[in-house]
């Protein structure tokens, strides 16, 4: 059993979101005990039919003699949102903790709908993380098949191609089709294609509106629909101006490299070293991390990226309230030098002259360029998350 890095409140009742895939209902059968337990799986038809068709059998259910001491686990509570209401008197009245999971946030976030006035707190699930696996990573492996549970542990890359390619399918069938979200299920089908290959990039609407073949309006509402369901996430602009921040358009990542690749169709192609094409699956893993490990470690930190008009980039700007502000320059080099801290160098003394600047690649021998630390990504990463 490969050990999480979440670490959800006991006793609190709590939201737990995280794409399908990640492993939620296995963590939570494991973190909590069976016999103080009960769960209630909405991926069930008998239950979630039961329970569309008459909502008060659930709170026969968990007032039932045998459970009514015990927490009890929603799973995919998005299906049926009005169980809310109960689980909300249940958690005023009889201080019971409620353990609520979701692969999308669409439905939660309909007018109406009941989020518990802040009486569940919230976490997140993510594919695995570099901690998690500590001496079981495989880069290749990672970047290749990504990190999603079943992916990663799978026996053989074409097993783990096969459940990527099904994982697909089955979002586009449970996730879009099923709920109705897109009148049209072509023209999305198109957009996560062309989405998967401007991963990282900064977004133009128009342009992807032009390939998909519908406006900007639409291609806008698609993005929101992969965040909704929490497949991906946009990292946005950094300036100390909120209004110039707006301008400039964020980027958008994909929450794997796994789905990124099953998405474009290309999990048949090998990635090699010292190509293009391993450079930005490299960046992406690392950014990864970074979102990865500042939601687990309940950590305040707002992640952008800083483009100039000169086209000058620093991949990560992060503000760290009382901390001095961080910015990462991520290379998929086995061996950087002074030139690849430039951008840290130059632009590091425009944003904040104390910021702490880190060189993240793949050169196992730590320095120093200027006030930047060049470092090993996985010994970087433990420096700045004090692992």
């Amino acid at each position: 059993m490969i050990q999480r890095l979440c670490k959800p409140s006991k006793s609190n009742s709590f939201f737990l979101f995280g794409s399908r895939g990640t492993g939620k209902t296995t963590f939570l059968e494991h973190y909590f005990s069976p016999k103080d337990t009960l769960f209630v799986d909405l991926l069930d038809i008998h239950t979630y039919d039961q329970l569309l068709l008459d909502p008060s059998r659930f709170e026969d259910l968990i007032d039932a003699k045998e459970n009514r001491d015990k927490r009890v686990v929603i799973d995919e509570v998005q299906r049926l949102p009005r169980l809310l209401d109960t689980v909300q008197i249940q958690i005023q009245k009889r201080k019971r903790q409620f353990v609520l999971t979701g692969s999308s946030s669409r439905r939660l976030k309909q007018k109406g709908t009941n989020l518990l006035a802040g009486r569940a707190w919230v976490y997140h699930l993510f594919p695995f993380s570099v901690f998690e696996l500590g001496s079981q990573h495989n880069l290749k492996d990672l970047l290749e098949r990504g990190g999603l549970p079943e992916a990663f542990l799978s026996e053989n890359k074409d097993s783990a191609h096969e459940y990527l390619r099904a994982y697909i399918s089955t979002y586009l069938q449970k996730e879009i089709q099923e709920e109705q979200w897109v009148r049209n299920l072509e023209p999305f089908r198109k957009f996560l294609s062309v989405a998967a290959q401007m991963n990282g990039k900064i977004l133009n609407k128009s342009k992807i509106a032009k390939e998909v073949g519908c406006d900007d309006v639409t291609v806008a509402n698609y993005f929101e629909i992969l965040e909704d369901t929490l497949i991906g996430f946009h990292l946005p602009s950094y300036h100390t101006s909120v209004r110039k921040a707006q301008r400039q358009s964020p980027k958008f990542y994909f929450i794997d490299p796994g789905i990124k690749r099953a998405l474009e169709n290309t999990l048949s192609v090998d990635l090699l070293p010292q190509t293009y094409a391993w450079g930005e699956a490299f960046e992406h893993w690392v950014i990864l991390e970074f979102i990865k490990n500042i939601s687990y470690r309940r950590l305040d930190w707002t992640c952008h990226y800083l483009r100039t008009k000169d086209d000058v980039e620093i991949d990560l700007v992060i503000d760290r309230p009382g901390k001095k502000q961080l910015l990462v320059e991520i290379k998929s080099s086995t061996r950087v030098d002074a030139s690849d801290a430039k951008n840290l160098e130059t632009l590091g003394t425009d944003l904040d002259k104390k910021a702490e600047k880190y060189l993240l690649s793949l050169d196992k021998l730590s320095r120093k360029f200027g006030t930047t630390q060049a470092m090993h990504w996985i010994t970087g990463l433990e420096a700045i998350f004090k692992v």
